[in-house]
């Protein structure tokens, strides 16, 4: 086995038949490169250009985890001994080597799920700022010091690290997600056992190998490759044998339904970021161009497939008519290609054959609730090609952007996740009537209204049953300082950057240090303190 970092990764490319690198992938367990088990393996592929297979990947076995988990295990005490302001000195470094590699990381990261070169800059930045924000806060893991009802005793609270952090990620974010759970979690003191998203093990592998360049111990972070229902069901496993401390996980509703139950079984702290089915109002006093773009970038920025894409357009019958005029005049504009081969394209190809098949079965369920049908072809093709398409459709597996109107609260579709370049539109008759439309469907991720009455804005922030609310913006953008979650079917109330995220790597251990030499008892050797007698008769002074 060889050293992650003995080899580069040029020196493990080989060439395809169309002379673009393919990678010899490994996991990293201790900081050494290993094949699966069993020997099995997968091919990464281009969404835009299928014939592009990036690399060759370890199919992890049952046993290939294990190894990870111990790894971590091992590791876990040396790590959290580390002083925190070391600790985060590494995370400084791992932010400064991937600002100094970022261009290629973009590169890459368009390369193997599609996103617009611009969009993968904004995912590594966001990387980027977790590094930056995470290393000061090395030297503010702050604990507090208590005043003691008894005489002679110090009281101190202190941050104290879970263990053992396994991490599963979905592959539209990549690089920002990952670096969210796992940034926090060493800081803290943890160590990590991380399930690469199936569709983006390339970038994860380049990510892992960057994080130990950067002067993580071996044993660290481990990282595995593999199936969601195999590598990432054995890590889910491994909480019921005992082995691991926290699951941090990015995907379904269902999965993270399924991983809650294991963890609460277990006593484990689990954080689930999950599905949304994003609302977005928009009311009569707003700027209608700028809510036109918000609605615009929201549904279909990546092709629609984030958490935070927006997903029942929400608009108040009085502009219900002109908005969709100016909406749908944006949607038919609509210039989609291959970000890497063609410049100021709106989104490029769904992140896999996988997501665009899951995708085109989801929008029948509009179709077969009654909702009208007013834009949208299914899967581009050359033939089937709408007027702004560049590039040849049968090289990867691009959608039509497609619209729905007449869309009522009865409907599957208005509760349902479409996960694609597609929106539902609702009329709303009235403020109350909007905000009642917004609550109403089971998740609640992120949300937005476009207003310029104050009072509606108010209303609306207060009301809403959200974990992110943009006003006069859009359900998407998150910063890296600002807590990211949802409440209902959109997560557990676990947060995810900022300062926040640290309560779900760390908990917090009380210290009674007493200097007295006797033994103190709080609550039964507190002397009572009576009350002065009153010398004011005070029934005079009414």
């Amino acid at each position: 086995m060889a050293h992650v970092l003995e080899t580069g990764l040029e020196q493990l490319a080989a060439e395809n038949p169309d002379g673009l690198p393919k990678i010899r992938g490994y996991n990293i367990i201790n900081g050494q490169l290993t094949l699966a088990g069993e020997g099995e393996t997968f091919i990464s592929r281009n969404p835009a250009l299928l014939v592009d297979e990036l690399g060759e990947f370890p199919l992890s076995t049952r046993d290939d985890v294990h190894e990870a988990i111990a790894a971590a295990r091992e590791a876990l005490a040396g790590w959290s001994a580390t002083p925190a302001p070391t600790r985060g000195q590494i995370i400084g470094n791992m932010g400064r080597l991937l600002m100094e590699h970022k261009d290629a990381i973009v590169a890459l990261e368009t390369r193997e799920i599609g996103k617009t070169l611009k969009e993968s800059a904004g995912s590594v930045q966001e990387a980027i700022d977790t590094c930056l924000f995470f290393q000061s806060e090395g030297r503010r893991l702050y604990g507090q010091t208590v005043n003691s009802e008894l005489p002679d005793k110090e009281l101190s609270t202190y941050r104290r690290p879970l263990g053992v952090c396994g991490i599963i990620n979905a592959c539209n974010f990549p690089a920002a997600v990952p670096f969210w759970k796992m940034i926090p979690a060493l800081i803290c003191g943890n160590t990590c056992v991380w399930k690469s998203p199936q569709d983006a093990p390339l970038l994860s592998f380049a990510l892992a190998r960057i994080m130990h360049e950067a002067g993580l111990p071996d044993g660290v972070v481990n990282l595995v490759h593999g199936k969601g229902s195999g590598a990432g069901q054995y890590l889910i496993d491994a909480v019921d044998e005992g082995l691991i401390n926290k699951i941090s996980f990015t995907g379904s509703t269902a999965v993270g339904k399924m991983i809650g139950e294991v963890c609460g079984r277990n006593l484990v702290s689990c954080s689930l970021e999950l599905g949304g089915k994003n609302p977005m109002v928009v009311m009569p006093s707003s700027d209608m161009e700028n809510a036109v773009e918000g609605a615009y970038w929201g549904a279909f920025g990546t092709a629609g497939q984030r958490c935070t894409s927006l997903g029942n357009l929400i608009i108040h019958e009085d502009i219900y008519d002109e908005f969709l005029v100016k909406f749908m005049d944006k949607v038919k504009s609509t210039r989609i290609g291959d970000s890497a081969r063609t410049e100021n394209v709106l989104y490029g190809p769904m992140l896999s054959q996988k997501y665009a098949g899951d995708f085109l079965e989801a929008i029948k369920i509009c179709e077969t609730d009654g909702a009208t049908h007013l834009y949208g072809k299914g899967r581009i093709e050359n033939g089937n090609a709408p007027d702004h398409f560049v590039g040849n459709a049968e090289d990867g597996v691009y959608m039509w952007p497609h619209v729905f109107t007449d869309v009522t609260e009865d409907m599957n579709c208005f509760h349902e996740e479409l996960f694609g370049p597609a929106v539902t539109i609702v009329k709303a008759k009235d403020f109350d009537h909007a905000l009642h439309l917004a609550n109403a469907s089971p998740y609640g991720l992120s949300s937005a209204i476009y207003t310029n009455d104050r009072l509606e804005a108010y209303r609306y922030k207060i009301g809403i049953k959200a974990g992110m609310t943009g006003i006069n913006n859009s359900t998407s953008g998150a910063e890296a300082h600002l807590p990211f979650g949802g409440v209902k079917g959109s997560g557990n109330g676990s947060r995810e950057s900022g300062i926040w995220v640290i309560e779900s790597y760390s908990y917090w251990h009380a210290v009674n240090d007493e200097l007295s030499g006797k033994l103190q008892l709080a609550q039964m050797d507190v002397d009572e303190i009576e009350m002065a007698e009153a010398e004011v008769d005070y029934s005079t002074l009414a």
